[in-house]
């Protein structure tokens, strides 16, 4: 894991992922104790382990800013890529209940975090007991995640699986301000794509042509650009529903 750095904090009242709809509003004691409960920040220049499967930490992050991949690993070296990481996650949750984290959290980009100590996060459970909710809040949101991303793999078509992760990458920037009208980051490789969804990285190239052979998105330079949401949703499968606001921590 990278060492923390020096560099200017941001107080927790001047959070910037605050202002933002997706995100349930803080209390003034909320305020107060996840102060009190930050530890500092950090910067992961891009290719940082953040976490290893496997191996325990004593600390867990928000991500403030930049992206990264959770990702599993079989003994034979082949990669089962589980979740794309975006600012407002939290990650380390695993490690700070289970004592050790059983998948790993790469940096794709350069990325800065709030810092938070794994030995304090019982004070939540005692002290705080909606922050406690919080936490668990966000571990079903966690999951129901991935039982669509397993929905997917098993049972939608290679289009329609690719159709969805755009569809699915492109609304969670916008929540989080990274879209800019039609148009959103994507700093992933078509492996990454390919490994999340169970597909060849040949087939994932055909189908992305595909996708924009058909008018509906293409992805190039590490940018989504969308030219029909509706559309992608449809080929996707996609129900298409208010983004439910949510804790942040």
């Amino acid at each position: 894991m990278t060492q923390q750095q020096k560099i200017s904090l941001i107080a927790c009242a001047d959070c910037p992922l605050r202002q933002m709809d997706v995100f349930l509003p803080f209390s003034g004691d909320d305020l107060r104790f996840m102060q009190d409960f930050k530890t500092g920040e950090m910067q992961a220049e891009p290719g940082t382990q953040l976490f290893i499967e496997g191996a325990k930490s004593a600390h867990l992050f928000t991500v403030l800013s930049g992206m990264g991949v959770r990702y599993k690993t079989l003994e034979n070296g082949r990669r089962q890529v589980i979740g794309f990481v975006l600012p407002g996650d939290l990650v380390g949750l695993q490690a700070g209940v289970m004592g050790e984290m059983r998948h790993s959290v790469e940096a794709t980009t350069a990325m800065r975090l709030c810092v938070f100590n794994r030995s304090r996060l019982f004070e939540l459970y005692q002290n705080q007991p909606d922050r406690a909710f919080d936490l668990t809040f966000l571990a079903a949101v966690e999951e129901h995640f991935l039982g669509d991303a397993l929905t997917t793999v098993g049972q939608r078509g290679a289009i329609e699986k690719i159709a969805w992760s755009l569809h699915r990458f492109y609304t969670r920037s916008q929540a989080v301000g990274l879209a800019k009208g039609l148009r959103c980051p994507l700093p992933y490789r078509q492996q990454d794509l390919a490994d999340a969804l169970g597909l060849s990285l040949v087939h994932t190239n055909k189908t992305l042509r595909r996708l924009k052979d058909l008018g509906l998105a293409e992805w190039s330079n590490n940018v989504l650009q969308i030219n029909d949401l509706e559309g992608l949703a449809e080929l996707g499968l996609v129900e298409i529903t208010e983004p439910v606001p949510r804790p942040l921590i």
